[in-house]
C-alpha cells in the first residue's frame, strides 16, 4: 500500500520500507509460513543461514516487505543489517519479553533498529519486577518512563517495598499509589488479547500434578548430600550466589535421573556402580528413576507404547485405556531427552512412535518436524525442550501435555503446554506434571501456581535473589520434605493441593533463578561434583 501511494503522490511520507519481525529461532520459518498463507501479496524473506545466503538477503532488503530474523542473528549481524537497512516501517519483536534486561547484548542490538513503528508481542511482559516493564517501553517509546533511574524512584522501589513482610502502612500505601500510576501511564498502551475472552469454543484444559517417590537409591544422593550441605550452612561458600545455584540445579537433576549427576567424579560413584553390579542392575534401569516408570504407566493409559492386542483387550474390558491420544513431553534439558528415548522409548516400549525437537535441530528444519507432527496421526509423541518447542508454536495435534522436568518460571510452562491448547484444538487438553515428593522439585512446584491466571495483573511480585537469603533459608532448601502426601495415595494420583513448604517464601520468588534464557547444562556439573569431596 505504501509503494502504490508513493508512486501515485511522490510523498516521501510513503516511500517503500521494509518491516523486520525480530523472533526466537524456532519461528523464523514459521511466521514465514504464516505470512505467505494470510498475506501473500507480500514479499517475505527469512535471514538466516550461513554467511553467503545472509548476505543475499540484505543485498535485496530494500525491495522486501518483510524480513524476519531470529534474535541471536540480529545480535551477531547487526551492524551490517542496518548498514544495508538503516531505518524500517515496522519492528515487530515476537516473545519481546527477551529485552527484559537492558544489559544483554541482544537487548543491546534490537535498540539499534530505528523503525516507524515499534510493535512487543508477549505473552508475559513481565515475568520477575516492573524493571522489566521500563526496558520494553524504552525500545517501544524511548524516554516515555523516563530514565532507569526515574523509573526505579517513581515506580519500582515503592512497589518493591510495599510488599516486604516487614512494610508499614504508609509504604504499603506508597506502594498501591505507584502501582495505579503505572497502570494509568501504560495501560493505553497495552493491548490484552486474553484466549477465554475470544476463543469461545475453546476445548478445556486439565491440568494435573503426577506425583512420584524418590527411588534408595536416590533418597541415598538426596539426603547425603542435604546433610553435606547442611553441616557446611555456617561456611561462607554456602551463600555463594553461584554455589547455591549449582547446588540446586544438581538436586533437579538427581530428581529426575541418578544418571544425571553419577559420573565417574561423583565421590559416591565407585560405590554405587559396585552396588548396582551385585544387584545385577546399570545406570540404565527405569527402577532407579520412578518418573520414568511413572511416565511408562501414563503413557500406557493414555494408549501409547501399549501391544494391539493390549489395547484391543483394555477397551472390550471397560477400562479407560484411551486410544488415538498424541502427546507433547517436555524436558528442560536435553541430556533427559536422551535418557528417554533410549532408556525408555527404545528399550521400554519399542511400539511408541515419536519425533524430537531440541537445540540440535537445525532452526530452519524445526517447522517441518511442527507440520508433520500434526498432520500424521500415527506420531504418538513429540519429545521436545521447553526453551525450543515452548514459544509459539501450533502443535494441536496432541491432546496431551507432560512435563518431566519444569521450569523455575511459571510462565514459560504455561506458554508451553498452550502450544496444544490454542485456536484449532479440537479435543480436551490434558496437562500432566511429574513431581517427585518431599524434594526441591515439589517446593517450587507448589508456588508456580499454575491454575492461576497470572496474565491478568500487568506487574507481578518483586522477586528478591539468592543475597538476600540468609544462612538458615539456604539449608532449608537443601533439606528431604515431610511426607505430606501419606494421608493420600501412593503417588500416582492426579491430586492437585499442594501446601507451602519450607522454604515457601524464597521459592515464591526465585523466578529470575535462570533469567535470559540460560541453559540449564550450560555450568561445569564435574567442577561442582570436586567441590563435594573436600
Amino acid at each position: 500500500m505504501r509503494k502504490s501511494e508513493f508512486e501515485k503522490t511522490q510523498n516521501p511520507e510513503y516511500i517503500h520500507l521494509p518491516s523486520l519481525v525480530v523472533c526466537p529461532p524456532t519461528l523464523v520459518a514459521h511466521w514465514a509460513y504464516e505470512v505467505n498463507k494470510f498475506c501473500d501479496q507480500l514479499t517475505v524473506a527469512q535471514y538466516s543461514g550461513n554467511q553467503a545466503q545472509r548476505r543475499h538477503v540484505r543485498s535485496i532488503m530494500s525491495t522486501l516487505d518483510i524480513v524476519v530474523l531470529s534474535y541471536d542473528i540480529l545480535r551477531n549481524d547487526a551492524k551490517e543489517i542496518l548498514a544495508s537497512q538503516p531505518i524500517w516501517n515496522y519492528c515487530v519483536l515476537d516473545e519481546g519479553h527477551i529485552i527484559k534486561n537492558k544489559k544483554t547484548q541482544i537487548t543491546k542490538a534490537v535498540k539499534m533498529v530505528r523503525a516507524n513503528h515499534r510493535l512487543i508481542l508477549s505473552g508475559t511482559p513481565i515475568q520477575n519486577n516492573v524493571i522489566e516493564l521500563w526496558s520494553l517501553f524504552d525500545f517501544l517509546m524511548p524516554g516515555f518512563l523516563g530514565t532507569e533511574k526515574e523509573f526505579n524512584h517513581r515506580y519500582s522501589k515503592p512497589i518493591s517495598s510495599s510488599k516486604d513482610a516487614k512494610a508499614n502502612s504508609k509504604e504499603q500505601a506508597a506502594g498501591t499509589l505507584a502501582m495505579e500510576a503505572l497502570h494509568r501511564q501504560v495501560l493505553p498502551f497495552l493491548l490484552r488479547r486474553v484466549k477465554e475472552d475470544v476463543l469461545h469454543d475453546l476445548p478445556e484444559k486439565i491440568i494435573q500434578d503426577y506425583y512420584c517417590d524418590l527411588s534408595p537409591l536416590q533418597h541415598q544422593l538426596y539426603e547425603d548430600f542435604s546433610k553435606k550441605n547442611m553441616k557446611e550452612g555456617e561456611d561462607e561458600q554456602m551463600n555463594d550466589s553461584v554455589h547455591v545455584f549449582k547446588a540446586l540445579q544438581y538436586l533437579r537433576k538427581l530428581c529426575n535421573h541418578p544418571r544425571l549427576v553419577l559420573t565417574p567424579q561423583h565421590p559416591q560413584y565407585e560405590q554405587v556402580m559396585e552396588d548396582l553390579n551385585r544387584e545385577g542392575k546399570n545406570l540404565s534401569d527405569i527402577s532407579l528413576s520412578p518418573k520414568l516408570s511413572s511416565l511408562k504407566q501414563l503413557l500406557q493409559e493414555c494408549g501409547i507404547g501399549i501391544k494391539h492386542q493390549q489395547q484391543s483387550d483394555s477397551m472390550d474390558s471397560g477400562t479407560e485405556c484411551s486410544a488415538g491420544h498424541r502427546v507433547l513431553l517436555f524436558c528442560q534439558m536435553k541430556s533427559m531427552l536422551d535418557i528417554i528415548e533410549h532408556d525408555l522409548f527404545k528399550n521400554e516400549m519399542k511400539e511408541v512412535t515419536y519425533m524430537r525437537l531440541d537445540g540440535s535441530i537445525d532452526a530452519n528444519k524445526r517447522l517441518s518436524i511442527v507440520n508433520q507432527f500434526n498432520a500424521d496421526p500415527t506420531i504418538d509423541v513429540l519429545l521436545l525442550t521447553t526453551r525450543v518447542g515452548g514459544l509459539g508454536l501450533n502443535l494441536t495435534g496432541a491432546d496431551t501435555v507432560i512435563f518431566v522436568e519444569h521450569d523455575w518460571n511459571p510462565s514459560a510452562d504455561l506458554q508451553a503446554m498452550d502450544r496444544a491448547h490454542r485456536l484449532g484444538q479440537k479435543r480436551v487438553v490434558n496437562v500432566y506434571r511429574l513431581i517427585t515428593k518431599n524434594t526441591l522439585e515439589e517446593k517450587i512446584m507448589g508456588l508456580q501456581k499454575f491454575k492461576t491466571n497470572i496474565s491478568k495483573t500487568v506487574v507481578n511480585r518483586d522477586n528478591s535473589s539468592l543475597k538476600t537469603m540468609d544462612t538458615e533459608q539456604l539449608v532449608d532448601l537443601f533439606k528431604l520434605g515431610k511426607d505430606e502426601a501419606q494421608q493420600k495415595d501412593d503417588g500416582s494420583g492426579g491430586s492437585t493441593g499442594k501446601k507451602k513448604t519450607g522454604a515457601a517464601a524464597i521459592m515464591e520468588e526465585v523466578g529470575e533463578l535462570w533469567d535470559d534464557q540460560q541453559q540449564y547444562e550450560e555450568y561445569d556439573l564435574d567442577s561442582f561434583l570436586k567441590t563435594m569431596n573436600k
